[in-house]
């Protein structure tokens, strides 16, 4: 007898994605770190805010964890090491970002069962590579040369990708449609026709043939469905669209995948008096412009049945790094480079004399025995402390509630 999928309907979604939000959480500390950006800036909101130094008014990430940094393909194919994801970017304090990557880097620490001591050298690291980017002249090749080695695994599997390999990935299907069941589910009608109007749009036909592709070809949605992917943007709208370039055969580069998601209102706290896009969408494409060109030129901010989103299409190359199980070693290289990052992200929005003063006060506040702020160092050990218990208690909770599944019957 065949087999018949039973399908998410369109009024059941909420419930289902807020169970699997809760389930991606209780997994581990780092993926409840990771999921509970709202967590992070409750705390920053009633701590001791005065012991955190005021940097200057830049881009930020606002949630600046290791898995929102990795490989980023620009429009030619050039790879570098950029931040990912910019859903929480603000013009705000760029010591937030350092706090929020210190959070995660010694959770991950936590998590591969190294000693203390360990975390606090990893801080130590962290800042020396952040405070490099604001040298005078920061050697870029250095930079690029000291890739710990999780982050080389990553950038050969970049180099090496194919659509074949994304497809596979990201939809399940080397074919040019996506498969329902539990990650892709049925578009409501009216879904459908307004994905069809989006993508008839000059501006968005001018964005998928971006690049090495015929800037003049037409386009054509080959296949589209509702997308239940990652853990703290579950819950808001979010499309996977295979489109088809130029005339069929549709295949390789005459394909891509694009990814449709919801902006919404931001929890990183901003500065005052600064001048942001008031739209989420265009806020987030913004920052992602500042913070990380190589996406940045590849987004678009548009609107959907009435909601901010913001377009981009996902390539072979943008993977998100994974540092689940580390060594001493692996943790202070690893801590080095990804704060480099995080730091001439930040820099390359500074003149010289905004980076010597946001060096100066970087150096302040050094302890006898820790060569990190003590800043940072207190503010990681509270937000270690206290995310170790809101994590306990989710997974108590958690366990007690029965998640919705999505079954199949026959």
């Amino acid at each position: 007898m065949e087999k018949v999928r039973k399908f998410v309907r369109f009024n059941d979604r909420h419930g289902i994605l807020i169970a699997r939000q809760s389930l991606k959480m209780a997994r581990s500390a780092h993926a409840y770190v990771r999921g509970s950006t709202r967590k992070f800036y409750e705390w920053l909101e009633t701590s001791d805010i005065e012991a955190v130094p005021r940097g200057p008014a830049v881009w930020i990430c606002g949630d600046c964890h290791v898995g929102n940094l990795g490989p980023i393909a620009n429009a030619e194919g050039h790879i570098d090491i950029q931040i990912r994801d910019l859903d929480q970017t603000v013009i705000g304090n760029p010591a937030h970002d350092l706090i929020r990557l210190g959070l995660s880097l010694a959770t991950a620490a936590r998590g591969s069962d190294l000693p203390g001591v360990t975390t606090a050298k990893m801080l130590e690291s962290m800042v020396e590579g952040y405070e490099e980017a604001f040298a005078e002249e920061p050697e870029q090749s250095d930079f690029q040369r000291n890739r710990p080695e999780s982050v080389r695994i990553a950038m050969r599997r970049s180099l090496s990708r194919s659509w074949k390999q994304l497809a596979k990935d990201r939809i399940e299907d080397t074919k040019p449609a996506i498969p329902l069941g539990k990650r892709f589910w049925p578009l409501s009608r009216e879904e459908k026709l307004e994905i069809k109007n989006l993508f008839q749009r000059e501006d968005v036909r001018r964005l998928v043939t971006l690049g090495s592709r015929d800037d003049q070809a037409s386009i054509k949605v080959l296949d589209a469905a509702y997308w239940m992917k990652g853990c703290s943007s579950l819950g808001r709208l979010r499309f996977a669209v295979v489109v088809g370039i130029g005339k069929p055969p549709y295949k390789g580069r005459n394909l891509c995948l694009m990814d449709i998601k919801e902006a919404i209102q931001t929890a990183a706290p901003r500065y005052s008096r600064v001048r942001m896009p008031r739209d989420n969408a265009e806020r987030v494409v913004e920052g992602a412009r500042h913070l990380a060109p190589n996406l940045g030129q590849r987004m678009l901010a548009a609107r959907f049945l009435g909601r901010s989103v913001f377009l981009r299409e996902l390539l072979p190359q943008d993977l998100q790094l994974q540092i689940e199980h580390l060594t001493r070693d692996e943790a202070m290289k690893a801590a080095h480079f990804l704060a480099a990052v995080v730091g001439h992200a930040h820099a390359r929005q500074m003149n010289a004399l905004a980076k010597k003063k946001w060096q100066d006060e970087l150096k302040r506040h050094r302890t006898r025995n820790l060569d990190a702020p003590s800043w940072l160092w207190s503010s990681i050990v509270e937000l270690l402390i206290s995310h170790e218990g809101e994590y306990l208690e989710h997974c108590r909770k958690y366990a007690l509630i029965p998640a919705p599944i999505l079954k199949e019957s026959a």
